[in-house]
């Protein structure tokens, strides 16, 4: 079933279409040989609807379309041209802006394809100028743009957290605990926000060692005379991303909102944000109001309780009502005001079909992989492969590299979604019933996954570079550009291995 499956896709067949399908016909093949109870298949319904009422899985379409907005906003542009004048002196100083700006927009967005393809059209170019070595250039725009799947907030994580938190009560049904506890988003985040920073690192220390060796690949940029670098502009274009980082990841790391939440008030900050990018100073009153109004709301609810309603309302309770309904006013005059504005400026078609084509896309996907695996197991795939797994001579460790190698293997052919919904959840309780951490072992998935961008030959990040490099830049340049950088993950996977607490301490601080 499982060669299948690879087969089709292989071909080309559509991922979500493919999964149900094959599902499907190896049902009715194994109910044909009396291995199959069709029976089993009443659970699809229950199954398909439990996946559209998600809560938590509710915060991706909210998520991409934070991503989209911010591209649409040349956000990312902003941010290239400035650090660019601020690093641009040193050798390998735009290979580190662009890095710096991949992990700013990682925090900011989580979405791979619009970092990759805004500094492929932006970065590229001004390296390549500057005497860059094609394949550095290609490599290091395209690594840059994976960080949006390791950094929180992103897709990958949220979809990681549900499949663990899944898995991580069937192992506690096992050993026959029915109190059991599960992995929040939140818990994910923070675990994996520390070995983000500390990929980023790595990647700035290998430009940076890289350049120093060899100078001829990745030059100092001359400093020009009519772009100084300018400390209060710089300020001014860095304040949007790191407010709207601490507006969506602090607010999940406090406790403060759930990620469902943190992920509308990241769609509404960056609303906001790409209507003052895209307006004149003296048409931003009602987005700097609104902006206003919005952190107003949430200091008052934190402080205090609002509900006129009680009986034994005081004065003082209707007066905080009636301001915190003039508050929602002045917000949804500013949210309203910033439709109007991205409107006029064409761009509102494009965040729409953006965002709902992704969606889409994770949620077809979902609906697939679950009549996979209910499939799967009705034919006693999981039972199977929890026997080899424990079968394999080392004990937990070597299943652990077992299913870590076959993960990082089918990265070269399937992306992160397939990966995460089709094989996680038969390997991972068998992999926490040895004892594993769950979030440590998320972490440790989550980085293997992240390379599943950039090894060929159906990395995604391979391929929106493809699309939007300038023609000199070839196939066989990409490809030699992400390799050091594969390498590189690999370290980062290894050094989360032999020191948990990368992935650990922070969870264990703030959950």
């Amino acid at each position: 079933m499982f060669a299948a499956l690879c087969g089709a896709i292989l071909i080309g067949f559509p991922v979500a279409f493919t999964l149900a399908g094959v599902a499907i016909l190896f049902a009715y093949l194994g109910w044909a040989l009396g291995a199959f109870d069709l029976g089993l298949l009443r659970a699809l319904a229950q199954r398909i609807f439990g996946i559209i009422t998600n809560q938590t899985l509710i915060a991706i379409p909210l998520f991409v379309a934070m991503g989209v907005i911010l591209e649409k906003s040349k956000l990312a542009e902003d941010l290239l041209v400035e650090m660019g004048r601020l690093f641009g002196g040193l050798r390998g100083g735009l290979g580190v802006s662009v890095m710096t700006v991949g992990a700013l927009l990682a925090a900011s967005t989580g979405i791979v394809g619009a970092t990759v393809v805004a500094m492929a059209m932006i970065a590229l170019p001004a390296m390549l100028a500057n005497g860059y070595d094609r394949a550095f250039s290609a490599g290091t725009v395209c690594t840059a743009g994976t960080l949006g799947q390791i950094i929180p907030p992103s897709t990958m994580l949220i979809i990681l957290s549900e499949v663990m938190s899944s898995a991580y009560q069937q192992a506690q049904f096992r050993e026959g605990k029915f109190s059991v506890e599960t992995i929040s988003v939140g818990e994910t985040f923070a675990a994996a926000l520390l070995p983000g920073l500390m990929l980023f690192v790595l990647y700035v220390v290998f430009i940076l060692v890289r350049a120093l060796l060899q100078p001829r690949i990745a030059p100092a940029m001359p400093r020009a005379a009519d772009a100084p670098f300018d400390l209060v502009r710089f300020a001014t274009v860095l304040v949007m991303p790191i407010a709207l980082i601490v507006a969506v990841l602090g607010s999940i790391l406090g406790g403060v909102a759930t990620p469902t939440e943190a992920a509308a008030v990241g769609a509404v900050g960056a609303l906001l944000l790409a209507a003052i990018r895209l307006s004149k100073p003296s048409e931003r009153a009602p987005y700097h109001a609104a902006i206003a109004a919005i952190v107003a709301i949430v200091v008052l609810a934190s402080a205090t309780t609002i509900r006129p309603q009680r009986s034994d309302a005081t004065a003082l309770d209707l007066a905080l009502a009636a301001l915190a309904a003039l508050l929602c006013l002045v917000a949804l005059w500013g949210v309203v005001s910033a439709v109007r504005r991205l409107a006029r400026a064409g761009v509102t078609r494009d965040i729409a079909m953006g965002a709902t084509s992704v969606t889409a896309m994770i949620f077809a996907t979902l609906i697939g992989a679950t009549i996979f695996t209910l499939v799967f197991r009705g034919l006693g795939g999981d039972l199977r492969v929890e026997g080899l797994l424990e079968a394999m001579p080392g004990g937990p460790t070597a299943a652990l590299l077992f299913t870590m190698g076959v993960i990082f293997l089918l990265g070269f052919f399937l992306d992160f979604v397939e990966i995460s919904v089709i094989i996680l959840p038969i390997v991972a309780p068998a992999l926490l019933l040895m004892g594993f951490d769950p979030i440590w072992l998320s972490v440790l998935i989550a980085i293997n996954l992240q390379t599943s961008f950039l090894t060929p030959p159906f990395g995604f990040s391979l391929f929106y570079l493809r699309g939007a490099a300038p023609p000199e830049i070839t196939t066989g340049d990409i490809y030699r550009g992400v390799a050091p950088y594969i390498g590189l993950q690999a370290l980062g996977v290894a050094l989360v291995w032999l020191f948990p607490q990368i992935a650990t301490a922070l969870p264990d601080l703030l959950f």
